[in-house]
């Protein structure tokens, strides 16, 4: 059901050596161009052909009436509705702690340089849609925006044949509950091709977030300067690296709850214990058959993207993990705290038995929009800062620029670029007098 990888005694770089899945992000963005040029050209004509072509519905309109939101959230069922509610609590309740405050320093008498942090204009913000629904990123993706304080919010999540040719209601719930009624009924990379380039209602986004398909990933690829993006996301994916102090079973469950997204999802178990390796088999083998989702699971477990990698100890097994660079990373060993602490890639971390995955998809109140694919080797998940620019402001009085003077122009004269110098000459001479007055 699961491969096993044996790492023991091999040196080295194990990168490509680790189970990953294939994606050619390449072919699909040369895939999605027209769709985005499309997009650009014909705006909301061409997201309504689109959206009946991939998502099999006619729409009137792309825009979600408020009726609609408000009926969704009013037809909730209350025990979704207080999960939802308790999701957005202990989400803003962390990110509120991320917020940056300016900064001035002093850096010469009469000279200062202010950080000053500027929230994005207006972001457009993707919900996926297809095997499962996904209010829990409504939340993820609304709850840091706001908190950055971002002048204008929008979401976007494909259409549903089953619900009208709108976007699944316990989704549009969530956007009532954060106060979002800006909403489209458009999916894939033509949404990213929406926020992009404005179309009817929508108009331009600075930035667009949130996690997605390949198409998704292509368009963003593709637009990224266009517009500002938070990450390609890819496939979902978990190591775990556990000890034989490990309990089997919360192993097992918890490769399966990640299998469950997708028949491409990564489920990765890294261990120095072969008898927890068999154990972990032994509960995959009972558990998979018995789970709702067991063919994608069993699709997902079996592909080359997962696998059991057996490592000499502890110490290589950091070693294998941090150069995987997990999206989601369980550390469940002796001393798990301590373990944890030593690991340096990974988009989020989760320690011992009673910190699962799962706990951090909805309530853990940590972000669930995390970097795939390895991306954690340098980039984070999305948070208060992805909404917010960093702006430095110079400040500096004409003594202060005198007294650096000669240093600016002998750099800019190394650099053969004198005007540079001359524009400091022009205010306080050449060597820090007073230059002409105007």
């Amino acid at each position: 059901m699961i491969s096993r990888i044996d790492l023991r005694g091999t040196p080295g770089d194990p990168r490509d050596l680790l189970p990953r899945a294939e994606l050619d992000i390449e072919a699909a963005t040369e895939k999605v161009r027209p769709i985005c040029d499309d997009v650009r050209h014909r705006g909301v004509e061409a997201l309504i052909d689109l959206t009946e072509r991939f998502d099999g519905v006619r729409l009137a309109d792309i825009r979600v009436p408020r009726a609609a939101i408000d009926s969704a959230l009013a037809e909730l069922d209350p025990a979704v509705r207080a999960g939802l509610e308790e999701s957005i609590r202990r989400a803003r309740k962390v990110h509120a702690d991320q917020r940056r405050s300016d900064t001035v320093t002093h850096v010469v008498p009469g000279g200062t340089v202010t950080e000053r942090w500027v929230p994005v204009g207006r972001v457009g913000l993707y919900v996926p849609g297809g095997r499962a629904v996904y209010p829990s990123s409504v939340v993820m993706n609304v709850v840091p925006a706001q908190e950055a304080g971002a002048g204008s919010l929008a979401v976007a999540s494909p259409p549903q044949a089953d619900f009208g040719g709108l976007p699944h209601p316990t989704v549009l719930a969530a956007c009532a509950l954060l106060g979002i009624d800006e909403v489209y009924a458009v999916g894939g990379a033509q949404a990213v091709a929406m926020f992009a380039y404005g179309a009817g209602e929508c108009a331009r986004a600075d930035m667009v977030t949130g996690p997605g398909n390949i198409w998704v990933a292509a368009a963003k690829r593709l637009l990224k300067g266009v517009i500002g993006i938070d990450a390609e996301a890819g496939p979902t994916e978990i190591a775990i690296l556990a000890d034989d102090t490990a309990d089997a079973g919360y192993v097992a469950a918890d490769l399966i709850s990640q299998a469950e997204h997708d028949v491409i999802a990564a489920s990765v178990l890294v261990t120095p214990s072969v008898a927890l390796a068999e154990r972990v088999e032994a509960e995959l083998a009972d558990r998979v058959p018995a789970t709702k989702h067991s063919e994608r699971v069993a699709a997902a477990l079996g592909g080359r993207q997962s696998g059991i990698v057996l490592v000499d100890d502890l110490d290589h097994g950091l070693a294998v993990v941090d150069a995987y660079a997990a999206e989601h990373l369980e550390v469940m060993t002796a001393d798990a705290s301590a373990v944890a602490a030593r690991v340096r890639n990974a988009g989020a971390v989760f320690v011992g038995d009673f910190a699962p995955v799962s706990l951090g998809d909805y309530c853990a109140g940590s972000n669930h929009v995390l970097p795939t694919g390895g991306s954690a080797h340098h980039s984070s998940g999305l948070s208060v800062q992805t909404f917010l620019r960093g702006i430095h402001v110079v400040e500096y009085d004409r003594a202060a620029l005198a007294e650096v003077a000669p240093s600016v122009v002998a750099l800019a004269e190394a650099e053969d670029l004198p005007a540079h110098g001359e524009a400091v000459s022009a205010r306080v001479g050449r060597t820090g007098g007073e230059g002409t007055a105007r």
